[in-house]
């Protein structure tokens, strides 16, 4: 009796160990398919070259070891649904405004010194006619290293530099239509948003659009450097700003969609050219606003830089073909730029947003 109690104990004990080990095995499959949902990113809405860009929360801006003083500190936003445009806006699209309007960009225009120098510390000298004229920077290679903080020594001031003349007088965008628009102020890209029936969009918006919705990443592709592997950005590749090993294949700004999307299907968010984002730049928005949670922010009222008083700035986002970790890792998700909103440059352009009502 005892060893008949003896063998029903072992094959309930075996019983129960192989009911332990197969639930064990169901729950794991069930939570691994579960978190491949989960991890899996929804195929991208597009519409009308759009891109549907979920609500979300997140931290933004940034705590790492590259982050700018301006990027600190890390803040939560919530940003409700809206839609982006896939890519850079092109030439072809920008030349369709221009004939439909006969709009003239900033860069095309003779500088008014006397609204220029509002925006110059007093007493500062006005300048030689010449340089009074349509006119903008260019990016012009040095023959060998420089100091990073000469930015005279890569950008020449071109007369007839604009979005149809990207190098100046004798340059076009002949076979170029597919590449980014370049030389555009932040007022050229307000008015072809107007005409288009969009807008630019916030800090916040382009910042959460960037990261895909993933938590705290680096880069709009993950956290592998842009010098690591296969190329991800349209970014500056070698010493900085005298030698380019082309590992991307391309020296001045790419055709768009020329690198993989993001999770939310959006193209070049990374390199290429700067992006113009409607917010004011302020260095230190982002202390202001860590208290609490921000829904939908608009940015600060007005714009501030302890570096540059007395210039009212507009912020830029993304990066451009000039970015290299040596001299501004620009492509980060959470890196800033800012500049004049009547300035335009050779690697300066824009993308814009849409309610989702539309």
């Amino acid at each position: 009796m005892k060893t008949y109690l003896t063998n029903i104990y072992k094959v309930q004990k075996f019983k129960s160990l192989f009911f332990h080990f197969l639930s064990g095995i169901i729950i794991f499959l069930f939570f691994l398919k579960c978190n491949n949902t989960m991890i899996k990113p929804s195929p991208p809405v597009v519409k009308d070259g759009m891109v549907l860009v979920p609500a979300g929360d997140f931290q933004m801006g940034s705590d790492r070891d590259q982050a700018r003083e301006d990027e600190y500190p890390i803040h939560a936003v919530h940003v409700d649904s809206f839609w982006m445009d896939q890519t850079e806006v092109t030439n072809a699209q920008f030349k369709s405004f221009v004939d439909a309007t006969g709009y003239v960009t900033t860069a095309e225009k003779k500088p008014d010194w006397e609204e220029l120098k509002k925006e110059l510390p007093p007493d500062t000298p006005k300048p030689n006619d010449s340089l009074l004229q349509a006119a903008s920077l260019v990016f012009v290679a040095t023959d060998g290293p420089v100091s990073l903080n000469d930015y005279g020594a890569w950008w020449q001031w071109r007369p007839r530099a604009s979005w149809i003349n990207p190098k100046g007088k004798g340059s076009s965008i002949e076979n170029k239509l597919d590449h980014p628009v370049v030389h555009i102020s932040w007022y050229d890209a307000q008015a072809y948003a107007e005409w288009a029936g969009k807008r630019l969009p916030t800090e916040a918006e382009w910042e959460w659009a960037a990261s895909g919705g993933i938590k705290q990443v680096k880069y709009p592709w993950g956290n592998e450097s842009v010098m690591d592997g296969s190329p991800k950005a349209n970014a500056w590749e070698g010493s900085f700003p005298y030698q380019n090993i082309l590992k991307d294949r391309f020296f001045y700004t790419a055709p768009v969609g020329s690198f993989e999307s993001n999770p939310f299907g959006l193209f070049d968010m990374a390199g290429n050219v700067w992006e113009w984002c409607s917010d004011w730049y302020d260095f230190t928005y982002y202390q202001k606003v860590e208290s609490q949670k921000v829904i939908n922010p608009q940015g600060p009222e007005a714009p501030y830089d302890p570096y540059q008083p007395y210039l009212k700035q507009k912020v830029m986002r993304g990066g451009s073909f000039l970015c290299n970790d040596a001299y501004c890792s620009g492509y980060r998700v959470a890196s800033r730029m800012k500049s004049s909103p009547d300035t335009g440059l050779h690697h300066t352009g824009f993308r814009l947003v849409k309610s989702v009502d539309y």
